[in-house]
């Protein structure tokens, strides 16, 4: 069985682009007859805000969407919050410390902006880390105060994407040895996403296609923790004029801000869904009824420009 899953972090409402992506998931799983996850990545405590989780998931469900498992409704593998799930990243680091696939960083984020051969990587983690403490000697209590870093080895890493075809990255290249734990103690995005995905037996990761090279870099996590990595689809984005991702400065508006101005539900996953091929232009249509046309092979691999005449008329009364 299909199980999907949307995992948004509790640092603001929800806007339109995050609601597509949304929306997408939960169509691919449904129209599959599958099971949806809904998994809170709140290990961000420093740009998490208490009520924001409650809101986004009422928000999902004025929508439409429904999960089968989640924060509010439990679940097989809960917790689905991911501050509640340390120890299953506490395990996976001992797991590759213990395999010398790890090493201590004391680097500062502007050390490394500052080394000269530090070309710019992936905008998600700034610049390419150069390796600064990659062969430094690790001594008693190593790491007690510092990052931990995976060991990128050499060479491309391809996949397949069930939108975008065949890809191919290079993480040593383009990132450089990555950031599994944080100063803080806390897991890093790249792991903690790895390392939840298989916990909760996910099959299929339908996200945003900014996180293209994210999925190089996970993908040598899941074979290093010998876990079955997911199928991925990663779905266009919603830009503004300037070709930006969408968002306040356009215009854009969330769905609270939607709901408050008396815009109903249908009209916003219609509007949502017309993007991307599932719908027409001024169709309403409750989410429920486009779980039979969705397709993979309908959907854009470009990213889609909104202009601001579109959001006027989707807020029009």
């Amino acid at each position: 069985m299909i199980r999907g899953r949307f995992a948004p972090s509790p640092t603001g409402r929800l806007h339109l682009g995050n609601a597509r992506t949304a929306l997408l998931a939960w169509l691919h799983a449904r129209s599959a007859g599958g099971r949806f996850v809904l998994r809170v990545e709140d290990l961000d405590s420093g740009r998490v805000r208490p009520g924001y989780m409650e809101a986004q998931l009422d928000d999902l469900r004025w929508l439409g969407l429904d999960w089968d498992e989640g924060p509010d409704v439990g679940g097989p593998f809960a917790p689905y919050l991911q501050s509640e799930r340390r120890a299953g990243y506490d395990a996976a680091l001992e797991r590759m410390d213990a395999e010398g696939l790890l090493y201590p960083c004391y680097c500062s984020r502007r050390e490394i902006a500052a080394a000269a051969s530090a070309p710019h990587g992936p905008a998600d983690e700034g610049p390419r880390y150069p390796g600064t403490c990659r062969d430094r000697p690790r001594g008693p209590g190593a790491g007690e105060r510092a990052a931990l870093r995976f060991r990128v080895p050499p060479g491309r890493e391809g996949f397949h994407d069930l939108l975008q075809g065949d890809l191919e990255f290079d993480p040593a290249e383009e990132a450089g040895d990555f950031v599994v734990r944080r100063k803080d103690g806390v897991a890093a995005y790249q792991l903690a996403v790895v390392v939840d995905d298989a916990a909760m037996g996910i099959t299929h990761v339908v996200r945003g296609a900014d996180l293209l090279s994210s999925t190089a870099r996970q993908l040598l996590l899941y074979r290093a923790l010998g876990l079955p990595a997911p199928e991925f689809l990663h779905v266009p984005l919603l830009l503004g004029p300037d070709g930006e991702r969408l968002a306040k400065r356009h215009g854009a508006v969330s769905l609270a801000e939607l709901r408050e101005a008396g815009v109903p539900p249908a009209r916003v996953t219609a509007w949502l869904a017309s993007t991307c091929g599932l719908a027409e232009p001024g169709e309403e249509v409750a989410a429920r009824t486009l779980v039979p046309r969705f397709a993979v092979e309908r959907l854009p691999r470009d990213s889609t420009t909104v202009d601001a005449g579109a959001l006027e008329r989707l807020r029009a009364p």
